[in-house]
């Protein structure tokens, strides 16, 4: 057997040299094929029984083979071409909006009393920014004037005491863009509460990680961003995670944030697959906040998700009534959308206002610290809940007025003095800012006098001033409201809208803005030109450059699509 060996050795070291000399090309020669004149093939060498080799010359080659030659290599397996995977699939155009009509004009005389909710959403300005930056007009629906103008941050005096936790900015200036009409801006700032004595917070993080989720905007912008957050709570500041896709579960059971480590490696493994449980989700998210509720500090459920329930209870009424009842709890609610394509707004925007809850869309890293890491404090902390305004306007000195945005938030006289209508909340240091647009008595009317209406005799009421506003409140833990006021005079009027306050007419330019957007039907002669001269004239001090970034959203839009190619 010994003696068998060299050749068993030499078989193996044919085999090998002959797929080395096969490397790098698909085809292989035949067994038997003679090989070039001009070069030497060596198949193999071995020590025959007495240690002799044997050549062959043939075709001008020199040749040595075994005296015993071993049976042909089998030919290798040519490798399947290498081609690109196909681009994953995306949602374009199923993006869902709550459609409602524009606010109209109002006669004075027959309607004199504006009531809405205060809304502190920001998510239709970040879903019309990404929609710009793929050179895409927003559809109309999309674009609703008060969370646009709402997105930034203004400048008016701020509380001196949590006791009354509201100050309110009033200031009367022409329209730029109908002569002869004013505008009305109403602007409140919430206290600001200091770190160092704001309560615990106890936070769920309920994350979507259903199939759709797989997108580089959707879930591994939702990891960055609650990362992002989790840094910005205090050690004994507790989070629990609970995720659905298929199915619901607890990813993370409340632990402090004093184990970072843990939230983050929880976070960190999350992965995208299956269908969207999304009620599930919402059920188990409450119901692990309520057996961990802090009484005396901020409990508050965090969904993030593109809204695209498909499994479960689906249907938005249904999701509404469960909200309302669990906001009796004590529990907020915060919505944080992502993704474009699928995104479901409607349903994000009917949780939100109905348990006690806020909505923002995050669409690049920057939104998300914006949100979450430089306005921490009033995305996380109220300062006042079922926040209310209502407006009685003078009819000595208006005619006509309507309501720029907010319909989606629109109450009845009624609701104001009743505490059992739900309303907004503002969050710490947070600022609010309303725009009514008036037809000042004598003024250009959107509405004529019919023609066998009886002549009106003058009206009762103060020349001096257009309207009276009134802010409900509860504070935070409190189900009975409290009451400011303040009057809408002639002291507050500035004569030409170039010397009303900067951050007036930069609410104006964006409320404009918002206007051309949606297809306004009162936005008059005003264009983007119109749009970008007042917004810059009035961008003032812009320390994150949020306005100087809203000047280049106006440019884009000028030259923007109508409609996402396909």
């Amino acid at each position: 057997m010994p003696r068998f060996l060299p050749f068993i050795a030499t078989g193996f070291m044919s085999f090998a040299l002959a797929s080395c000399a096969g490397q790098g090309t698909h085809e292989m020669a035949a067994p038997n094929a003679p090989a070039p004149a001009e070069e030497i093939v060596v198949t193999s060498q071995r020590a025959d029984s007495a240690g002799a080799y044997q050549t062959h010359k043939a075709n001008g080659a020199v040749r040595a083979e075994p005296a015993y030659a071993p049976p042909p290599p089998a030919p290798m397996l040519a490798m399947p071409e290498r081609r690109p995977w196909p681009p994953a699939y995306h949602d374009v155009g199923r993006d869902t909006f709550a459609n409602k009509e524009e606010n109209r004009f109002q006669i004075v005389r027959e309607q004199p009393v504006s009531t809405f909710s205060i809304d502190v959403d920001t998510a239709s300005y970040s879903f019309v920014r990404a929609s710009l930056n793929q050179n895409v007009l927003p559809q109309p629906a999309a674009v609703r004037p008060e969370e646009m103008i709402n997105y930034f941050p203004y400048d008016y005096a701020a509380p001196r005491s949590i006791a009354q936790p509201f100050t309110t900015n009033v200031a009367v200036f022409p329209s730029p863009w109908t002569a002869g009409r004013k505008l009305v801006r109403i602007g409140i700032r919430g206290y600001a509460v200091q770190r160092a004595v704001r309560p615990r917070a106890n936070l769920v993080f309920l994350i979507d990680t259903s199939g759709s989720m797989n997108e580089p905007n959707k879930l591994p912008l939702v990891k960055q961003s609650l990362s992002m957050l989790v840094g910005q709570l205090d050690p004994n500041d507790h989070v629990a995670i609970v995720t659905y896709a298929g199915s619901a579960g607890t990813a993370l059971e409340p632990t402090p944030v004093s184990q970072k480590h843990r939230i983050l490696e929880v976070i960190n493994r999350l992965g995208a697959g299956g269908g969207t449980a999304g009620a599930e989700g919402v059920r188990q998210a409450y119901a692990l906040a309520a057996a961990n509720l802090d009484p005396t500090g901020v409990n508050r459920v965090m969904l993030a998700t593109d809204g695209d329930f498909n499994i479960g209870i689906t249907n938005v009424d249904e999701l509404k009534g469960f909200v309302e009842r669990e906001r009796n709890k004590g529990i907020f609610l915060s919505l944080l959308g992502f993704g474009m394509g699928n995104y479901n707004d409607a349903l994000m925007q009917a949780l939100a206002q109905n348990g006690n809850g806020a909505a923002a869309y995050i669409d690049t890293l920057s939104e998300a610290r914006k949100t979450l890491v430089e306005e921490a404090g009033s995305t996380l902390f109220p300062i006042a809940k079922d926040v209310k305004i209502q407006v009685e306007f003078n009819p000595a000195t208006v005619a006509e007025y309507r309501l720029i945005g907010y319909e989606t938030r629109m109450l009845n006289r009624e609701d104001f003095d009743n505490d059992r209508v739900d309303a907004g909340d503002v969050g710490s240091g947070q600022t609010v800012t309303a725009l009514y647009e008036i037809v000042p008595v004598g003024g250009p009317r959107a509405v004529p006098d019919l023609r066998y209406t009886p002549s009106a005799r003058a009206p009762a009421g103060s020349a001096s001033e257009y309207g009276f506003v009134k802010i409900r409140y509860k504070a935070p833990k409190s189900d009975r409201s409290q009451l400011i006021a303040t009057p809408i005079n002639r002291a507050v009027e500035f004569a030409r809208f170039e010397n009303a306050p900067l951050d007036a007419r930069f609410a104006t330019g964006v409320a404009a803005f918002a206007e051309l957007l949606r297809g306004g039907r009162y936005g008059g002669s005003i264009g983007y030109d119109d749009v970008l001269r007042i917004a810059t004239a009035a961008r003032g001090a812009d320390p994150f450059g949020y306005r100087a970034e809203f000047i280049q959203l106006v440019r884009a839009a000028r030259t923007a699509a109508s409609m996402q190619p396909l």
